[in-house]
């Protein structure tokens, strides 16, 4: 399942967006910045940005503008202009912070990732770098494809969102992208569950049973944990091991043992009138235990 992408997603986001924001306003409000649409900036939102000298107050009143209309890809821009021609002022390491807000809005995550990455590199410092690894977690979280096509964007993303959690553990940004770590975890175990599926069907026990494995060795949270045990415990007793497929169906009962998969399990042993038994010295067992 791919998460869904919303503009907004979260209400905090709004309010940060307005908090990075109104600290630009309040801090250049006595340059009398929005007074008037001459036609100077007029000019300077149709061209998008387009290179002409200005003032850094004209380029954040034109930036503002932008914003104001939700022209995000022009928001962005303008933005970039600051560092552009103002490159060492201290207007310019917060322009590309909302330079990188703008190309996440405008759904230009490539820029935002690449503007994410340049402040991170220059500003590692800053007390703001913490959005930056956020805006750049979250811009390769909305690449996440379904689980038929490649999923490099998704482990970049679930890469990037630990390493927001990790380095910023206390703030706002760790409590949100830890929820989305737990989605693209899920996302990934999904990938692996479907291809281990296709080996099974095509009667490639030892493909299945390795995609199964990567699901309990690294995605032991997910809800995917169930069906996982079933299919190893099938993909087992096709293969005549019956030790292994019976404490496939006994780690799963004793965890899950209202489960549908159970009961498919228990099922499939009855076929050599099996049951579930447990060996505590099988991978199976002490992965389970390991996690659980």
């Amino acid at each position: 399942m791919v998460p869904a992408v919303h503009p907004n997603p979260h209400p905090w986001t709004r309010g940060l967006r307005a908090a990075l924001l109104g600290a630009v306003a309040i801090a250049l409000a006595g340059c009398s910045l929005f007074e008037g649409k001459d036609d100077e900036t007029n000019n300077a939102n149709k061209d998008a940005a387009a290179y002409r000298e200005r003032s850094v107050e004209q380029i954040y009143a034109d930036g503002w503008r932008a914003i104001s209309f939700g022209a995000w890809d022009l928001c962005a821009a303008q933005f970039n202009e600051v560092d552009r021609q103002h490159p060492y002022s201290v207007w310019a390491r917060r322009a590309m912070l909302i330079s990188a807000f703008c190309s996440y809005q405008s759904n230009a995550y490539p820029n935002a990732i690449a503007t994410a990455d340049q402040y991170i590199a220059l500003h590692p410092g800053s007390p703001e770098v913490a959005y930056a690894f956020y805006i750049k977690a979250i811009s390769l979280y909305e690449q996440i494809v379904d689980i038929g096509r490649d999923q490099s964007n998704t482990e970049g993303a679930l890469v990037a969102l630990q390493d927001v959690v990790q380095r910023f553990p206390d703030t706002e940004y760790a409590r949100d992208a830890t929820l989305k770590i737990d989605l693209t975890q899920d996302h990934l175990a999904g990938k692996e569950m479907a291809v281990g599926r296709y080996y099974l069907s095509r009667g490639d026990y030892i493909g299945a049973i390795n995609r199964f494995r990567t699901v309990i060795d690294q995605y032991q949270t997910t809800p995917q944990i169930a069906e996982a045990l079933e299919r190893i415990c099938e993909a087992y007793y096709s293969l005549g091991l019956d030790r292994e497929a019976q404490t496939a169906a006994a780690v799963l009962g004793r965890n899950y043992p209202g489960s549908g998969w159970y009961k498919d399990a228990f099922n499939i042993l009855k076929g050599r009138n099996l049951k579930p038994v447990e060996d505590n010295g099988s991978w199976i067992s002490q992965a389970f235990h390991r996690v659980f």
